[in-house]
């Protein structure tokens, strides 16, 4: 027997998806009533990659963990995963102008009966969509349109002659250091007049060529050192970045998607405008 669950969000897809599959948010939403919480989840997000989450009563009564392996991942589209016990659960997501649906779909088992599992399952969907409702306002999203087909697109953002020039707004003299391959550790950097750098430390979660590229912030370049523990990094740290890739009649649809970055957000609201508009600028040469 399976049964289908649904809500509706008032976020951007992108950040609906991130804090579904990322083992960040999760701990926030995943239990069905007030009693219970989820202390931690972690996995790996491939297919064939193995994710835990853990779900405990808060009076420490009793606990279980739920483990499953993801079987398809198309990021902001479908996810789908097996529960250890063998049953199947299909997740979709779909935009509806400002909205994110979420559609859940899984099988039962046997040891409670299908009201109890379809409420159960939709009291935790519920907590979902309170909890990215509630992150959303804090989260950025810019979207451009390019005249140029993606394939032109992607390489002018990405390769090093030209990552300097759409950069600039941000902090002339930008480039980086490392691979946008997934799973590739990245470095984000300027220097200063002493040849010092600093920047960004950051993981490619996800890179499908053409498609969606996901950035996640690990830490800080101060003046040569690594950081990526300590209070001056809190802001950010774990904070993905996203750049989804729309193919339009021959243009390009790119959309960059942010979670909350506290106090440098006005900063961001002000510079990613303007470094979209030099990309689209060097793109339509």
């Amino acid at each position: 027997m399976k049964i289908t669950i649904q809500t509706q969000i008032t976020a951007p897809i992108n950040l609906t998806w991130t804090a579904f599959t990322s083992s960040r948010h999760v701990p926030h939403w995943n239990f069905a009533s007030g009693d219970w919480h989820c202390p931690w989840a972690k996995g790996e997000l491939k297919i064939g990659g193995k994710f835990t989450h853990r779900m405990e009563a808060k009076d420490g009564s009793m606990g279980f963990d739920i483990n499953g392996t993801y079987q398809s991942i198309i990021p902001n589209k479908k996810l789908s995963y097996l529960i250890e016990d063998g049953r199947s659960v299909d997740i979709t997501f779909t935009q509806s102008g400002q909205e994110s649906i979420v559609t859940e779909t899984f099988e039962t088992e046997k040891s409670h009966s299908e009201e109890l599992q379809r409420n159960g399952w939709q009291a935790i969907l519920a907590n979902f969509k309170n909890y990215v409702e509630k992150i959303a306002p804090d989260a950025l999203h810019f979207e451009i349109e390019i005249q140029a087909p993606v394939s032109q697109v992607t390489p002018q953002m990405l390769d090093k002659a030209t990552y300097p020039i759409w950069t600039a707004p941000f902090s002339p003299g930008s480039y980086y250091e490392g691979s946008w391959e997934k799973g590739s550790q990245i470095y984000f950097l300027t220097q200063d007049e002493n040849g010092e750098k600093s920047g960004m430390v950051s993981k490619i979660l996800e890179h499908i060529p053409d498609h969606y590229i996901s950035i996640e912030h690990l830490g800080m370049i101060d003046k040569g050192k690594e950081i990526t523990s300590g209070p001056e990094i809190e802001t950010f740290q774990g904070v993905t970045e996203n750049y989804t890739f729309t193919s339009k009649n021959g243009k390009t649809v790119l959309q960059v998607d942010i979670e909350s970055v506290g106090e440098y957000k006005d900063h961001f609201n002000a510079m990613w405008p303007k470094a979209l508009e030099k990309l689209k600028e060097i793109c339509e040469k």
